[in-house]
């Protein structure tokens, strides 16, 4: 297993750090550049953000696995993968889940009226999408869903509610799952629609998170959707949405942020003293931080084993669940760790302006329980892991 980049994806990084570059020097910089605002750093939710991604767009950074007869490049995937690492490094938006989930859904499924009306927009980065898929009594098992999906006239009406919908409050369109068939099994009874998200029937109620990320809920009520808006085949949702979240895992869940902490953790130890000396000068502290060091090598392993795996072209579901699972509880462990060592300073909020590093530590304490919810839980990604690599049984 090589895990070396070839020298053509060096030549892509180098582009894209050059971009970066660029762009870093707008005037908006510093809102599209905002690696402290960990998970939702990867989200388009501003004017500022938006315009950023209208500019990889015209660089050719959307859709550069597609097919050519859709606008792509049919590059590997691994240079979407490369891109997202260095926007992440740097917590700008990702190329998002338009062209991921959403994009290769309708390329594999949907119907060429569903490809002609969203494919471009994607591609231009002119369109926002929001995925709906938890419900109140429906996350981790997400199959039990029961936003209702009811046929009328050349469409279906759909009323129930959603939770938990990061991008609902600036996205265009709804990615929403809905039961179409009350009696069928309930991984069987479930489909895809495309909705706008100015629909009457739509309320959106923000919920803002312990981390301060705004998600939301969602009411629909009596919401109409035409036909044409189902996305593939009817009761055939579930298996859209697991192709889409194992898509969302490889390239969601990248390395680069978790380097960029660590370095500033050790950052924070050189500069930090306590009785006159660095913290770095404590024995305790050197241990703890060569565990980090260590943690943070195998996170990027895993992370490579992903990549690994998609380039042999297998669906990487065991080695994401690894990845995604070790990752985001070693962004907690970082967290908390600043925490340990800066003591009673550490819990200045970033508005303080006492507080340390500008109150990074203290917010990406509260951030980044965040990250093992998102995209399945830690408990998910055992699951997954115990039944796919360890053939352990459902029941105990």
């Amino acid at each position: 297993m090589n895990f070396d980049f070839g020298e053509q994806e060096q030549q892509f990084v180098a582009e894209v750090k050059a971009f970066i570059a660029e762009q870093a020097l707008s005037a908006d910089a510093d809102d599209v550049m905002n690696p402290n605002r960990e998970s939702d750093s990867i989200l388009s939710d501003t004017p500022a953000r938006k315009r950023f991604n209208r500019a990889m767009a015209e660089r050719g950074y959307m859709g550069m696995s597609w097919p050519k007869a859709y606008g792509g490049k049919e590059l590997p995937g691994i240079y979407e993968y490369l891109l997202n690492e260095e926007l992440s490094r740097v917590g700008a938006p990702l190329i998002g889940k338009g062209v991921g989930c959403v994009g290769q859904t309708l390329i594999r499924h949907g119907s060429e009226k569903l490809k002609a009306e969203f494919l471009p927009a994607i591609l231009k980065a002119e369109i926002e999408f929001a995925l709906g898929y938890t419900e109140p009594g429906a996350g981790s098992d997400l199959a039990s869903l029961k936003l209702k999906a009811e046929r009328s006239g050349e469409g279906w009406l759909l009323n129930g509610q959603k939770m938990f919908t990061t991008s609902a409050h600036f996205a265009d369109w709804y990615w929403l799952a809905a039961r179409t068939d009350p009696n069928a099994p309930k991984h069987k009874g479930i489909s895809l629609f495309l909705v706008p998200m100015d629909h009457p029937g739509i309320t959106i109620t923000p919920i803002e998170t312990l981390g301060e990320h705004v998600t939301n809920q969602v009411f629909i009520d009596d919401v109409w959707v035409h036909e044409d808006y189902l996305v593939g085949e009817l009761n055939k949702g579930w298996t859209y949405i697991c192709e889409a979240l194992d898509y969302e895992r490889f390239t969601f869940y990248t390395f680069s942020p978790l380097e960029e902490k660590f370095n500033a953790l050790l950052e924070l130890v050189n500069d930090t003293h306590r009785d006159g000396e660095p913290l770095s000068a404590d024995s305790s502290v050197r241990r703890q931080m060569a565990r980090l060091a260590t943690d943070v090598e195998t996170a990027k392993m895993l992370q490579r084993r992903v990549i690994y795996a998609a380039s042999q072209g297998g669906v990487p579901s065991i080695e994401a669940a690894e990845c995604k699972l070790y990752s985001t509880e070693l962004h907690q462990r970082l967290s908390q760790a600043a925490i340990d060592f800066l003591g009673e300073q550490g819990l200045l909020h970033k508005d303080d302006v006492d507080a340390a590093a500008g109150g990074k530590w203290e917010w990406s304490y509260r951030a980044t329980p965040l990250d093992t919810i998102g995209a399945g839980t830690s408990e998910i990604q055992k699951n997954i892991i115990a039944r796919k690599k360890l053939n352990l049984p459902l029941e105990y």
